[in-house]
C-alpha cells in the first residue's frame, strides 16, 4: 500500500476537514509569497482535490462527464 492510499483511507468520511485544510494551506503560502505565486497555489490545490476526491460537485458538471 502507498503512502497515498493511506492518506486516502485516513481521509474517508472526513472530505470536508481535507478540504478545509487544502484551502487553509493555500491561503497561507499566498500571504507568505504576497500572492506571486496564487495561479499556481490554485492550480496545486485542485490537483490535491481531485487526487484526494475533496472537490465540491456541482450538479451541472457531474464527475467523470
Amino acid at each position: 500500500m502507498s503512502f497515498k492510499d493511506k492518506i486516502k483511507g485516513m481521509l474517508k468520511g472526513r472530505e470536508g476537514m481535507a478540504d478545509k485544510g487544502i484551502d487553509q494551506g493555500g491561503d497561507y503560502l499566498d500571504q507568505r509569497t504576497g500572492d506571486k505565486y496564487r495561479s499556481q497555489v490554485d492550480t496545486g490545490q485542485d490537483k490535491l482535490r481531485d487526487e484526494f476526491g475533496t472537490r465540491p460537485q456541482d450538479r451541472d458538471n457531474p464527475p467523470g462527464a
